[in-house]
């Protein structure tokens, strides 16, 4: 085998081994070729992403730490800070989703950790195919069963989230987790090596053979049997996890500390010259001095596995034995593996012998970009459909009779589709309250709520994204996943303050794929700079395609929200008989795009575009045609609410998404059992059902009525009834909420 055939078997292109060898000066051995395949490969280097990810805004007045480290960082309150971040695990949990799911938790909680804060929230955004498909119950079985063995066995609640259901993630599932951290502001860390002759200690498991090239695999479209896949699957170990949380804080806490990383995708192959990079130096590693626990490793495989519960510190030289005891007192492997030296080179020395080296800067940001031109699909919109609402038809004229109350009568289909539909069996299975922090957990509004110990001001966080928005329109399903985020937080009454995202498309080779992932990006920064919110932090994940099936571009937006004083917060359901209730925000709107389309009204498929592109949105479902963001209106209707939690006016808060109005405010009836006597004079199914954005529905006392539609002056509202009773009434007829909620509780009956 020739070094450039060895090098696409590393997944190398021809363009990037010829770039390699006139960056050394000569052909790289084995080893080298596996850094470089690690450090540049798409999960690693960003290399088809980073031109676009730079339209994003990244400053504020709370920023304190934007991308470039493991985790974003937001100044608060009282010199406390929030250190948040999200990941993808998405091809190892199509393969082994039990244990890639628990590992992709245990990777987000490193990273956080390696800020130098305590992890104290976890939240997870999942994808799978529809749900009556064995396979996607099978992936969904063992992935929310490897988040909660991890999370709960790890000590860190798992408090949000969201989960659809499509065909298009029936190959690729999507698993893409979020984790929240505390600190104050002095205590914050970040990964950098500097000072020659400091030293590189490795703490916490033992180095394996497992999820070597992960990353490159992670890289790669999930093509072939599963079971070859495997050996790239890591496998967790939270207890370890556990202990080395402890123990980091520990040494966190040491000022010869300089710098630490986690070890996760490409594991010692890159972060060492990361740490390198950003202090201007290098680092030699003697691999002999590395703890293993399996037997006759060789070089290659101990640099790139990627076992877990491991970090890399750099700490000040003669205080080395100071962190040994700290790790070795919890139970833990630590020793010295090298140390950070003058020339920007990364070493690696084997007894006493150098096998490997390469200059820092050619692996860590010295991917050349590919030759990639993002190019418009041909038809990047499906074709009408005859439901798309023209007008205001009622259910009567498109229903077969059904009448004015068919909307109820659909809308208990609706609550019954796994997309909408209660969520409890997933959530049940999470560690909610550990930590004793969490305020609103998981199902009981659009955003948690978590305390500050000894603090006024609490932290709201939510996660989560439309794919379906974006297969049809990239810009406007990216300004979407922004401002459903907003809306969660605005929801229980916080500010939202900062944005993490995971970016989750499919191969980026393809123009119409790198197409649609320049215009979701350009929806995600037109809205953030709209609303003054910046990305901290985030993650790409591409290749997220099988021979048969590629998933939508699906943007996963996490987002971290303050609230000064936690008694303002605002409850999701009905609180008392008597209250008005009203819709705040933009009054109408289409039904397209909408989940009560997917369900209610499918149309027979036609011709797809692509022959074997099961994953695409057929055209004639009348899914086509989204009602776009006014960012205007946003930021009014945004000062509105929070002028309204300001002044006490809100009971209750739900931000009107899938689903639509009547799925709102079905769910807002959940709480208490409240029902509502609606008083609508439009019926149609845009009004019940269109998912259009920039909408709340919100209730108050009736002699706070006055004070409601004053500080609403410039944002449309319209009052939609009173809460009462055990029943929704709508058009003459009713449905209880007892029904209402069976339907709902149901959806997920595995």
């Amino acid at each position: 085998m020739t070094k450039l055939e060895l090098a696409q078997q590393h997944g190398l292109s021809p363009r990037e081994y010829e770039t390699i060898c006139a960056l050394l000066g000569r052909e790289p051995n084995e080893l080298e070729l596996g850094l470089f395949s690690l450090n540049w490969s798409e999960h690693c280097s960003y290399k088809s992403s980073k031109r676009f990810l730079k339209r994003l805004p990244t400053t504020g007045r709370r920023v304190l730490q934007g991308p470039g480290e493991n985790a974003g960082v937001l100044e608060l309150e009282n010199d406390w800070c929030v250190v948040f971040k999200v990941e993808s695990h998405n091809h190892p949990s199509a393969v082994e989703p039990f244990h890639g799911a628990a590992t992709g938790v245990g990777g987000i909680i490193r990273d956080i950790l390696s800020m130098g804060a305590r992890p104290i929230a976890l939240l997870d955004s999942l994808r799978f195919g529809e749900l009556s498909n064995p396979k996607a119950r099978n992936l969904l079985e063992g992935v929310v069963a490897g988040i909660a063995h991890y999370g709960n066995c790890i000590g860190v609640p798992t408090v949000g989230g969201d989960v659809y259901f499509e065909d298009a993630y029936t190959d690729n599932c999507l698993v893409n987790a979020m984790c929240v951290g505390l600190l104050k502001r002095s205590d914050l860390k970040r990964a950098v090596a500097q000072g020659v002759g400091n030293k590189i200690i490795l703490v916490g498991a033992r180095t394996g053979r497992d999820g070597i090239h992960g990353a490159t695999f992670a890289s790669e479209d999930l093509i072939g049997e599963a079971e070859e896949k495997r050996p790239n699957v890591q496998v967790g170990d939270p207890f370890t996890g556990k202990l080395l949380i402890e123990a980091t804080l520990e040494a966190c806490r040491q000022p010869e500390l300089i710098g630490l990383q986690d070890l996760g995708a490409g594991g010692l192959s890159t972060a060492p010259p990361e740490m390198a990079a950003r202090g201007g130096v290098g680092i030699v590693i003697d691999i002999e001095e590395i703890p293993l626990r399996a037997e006759k490793m060789t070089p290659y495989e101990i640099l790139l596995s990627e076992s877990q519960e491991r970090m890399v510190l750099c700490v000040r030289q003669g205080a080395e034995q100071k962190f040994l005891r700290i790790y070795r007192k919890w139970g833990l492997e630590a020793e010295v593996i090298g140390e950070v030296i003058a020339e920007k080179v990364y070493r690696i020395r084997h007894e006493g012998r150098t096998i490997a080296e390469v200059p820092i800067s050619a692996l860590v940001g010295g991917a050349p970009e590919p030759e990639l031109a993002p190019l418009p699909p041909g038809n990047p919109h499906p074709a009408p459909s005859p439901w798309k609402g023209e007008g205001s038809e009622r259910f009567g004229a498109r229903s077969g009779g059904e009448g004015r109350g068919g909307g109820l009568k659909q809308l208990i289909q609706l609550l019954r589709s796994p997309t909408i539909g209660s969520k409890r069996w997933i959530y049940q299975q999470y560690d909610h309250t550990v930590q004793t922090n969490t305020v609103i957990g998981p199902g009981a509004h659009d955003a948690a709520l978590l305390r500050v110990k000894g603090e006024r001001f609490a932290l709201a966080v939510t996660m989560g994204g439309n794919g379906r928005y974006c297969q049809l329109d990239p810009y406007e399903g990216g300004v979407r996943a922004v401002c459903e985020g907003v809306h969660n937080i605005v929801s229980v009454g916080a500010e939202p303050i900062g944005i993490t995202d995971c970016l989750n498309f499919a191969n980026p080779t393809d123009p119409q794929v790198l197409w649609s992932f320049e215009r979701v990006i350009a929806g995600m920064a037109e809205a953030a700079k709209a609303l003054e919110l910046p990305f901290v932090s985030g993650n790409v994940s591409f290749y997220n395609q099988s021979e048969t099936r590629r998933i939508y571009p699906t943007p996963v937006v996490g987002m971290v929200g303050l609230l000064k004083d936690i008694e303002q917060r605002v409850p999701m359901g009905f609180q008392r008989e008597g209250d008005r209730i009203y819709l705040v925000g933009k009054l109408s709107g289409r039904v397209g795009g909408s989940e009560y389309l997917r369900v209610l009204r499918p149309s027979p498929p036609t011709p797809l575009p692509f022959e074997r592109e099961k994953g695409a949105v057929r055209r004639g479902e009348g899914l086509d045609e989204l009602e776009p963001t006014d960012l205007e209106l946003e930021r009014r209707l945004l000062g509105a609410m929070l002028a309204l939690v300001q002044r006490r006016l809100l009971r209750s808060a739900h931000d009107v998404s899938e689903g639509g109005l009547l799925v709102a405010i079905a769910e807002k009836s959940f709480a208490q059992g409240l029902g509502a006597r609606l008083e609508l004079d439009d019926l149609s199914e845009e009004m019940l059902f269109g998912e259009w954005p920039s909408r709340f529905v919100v209730t108050v006392a009736p002699e706070h009525e006055g004070a409601l539609t004053e500080l609403l002056a410039g944002v449309p509202y319209k009052k939609l009834g009173t809460v009462g009773g055990d029943a929704l009434e709508l058009g003459g007829e009713r449905v209880s909420v007892e029904e209402l909620r069976r339907a709902y509780e149901t959806a997920l009956d595995l």
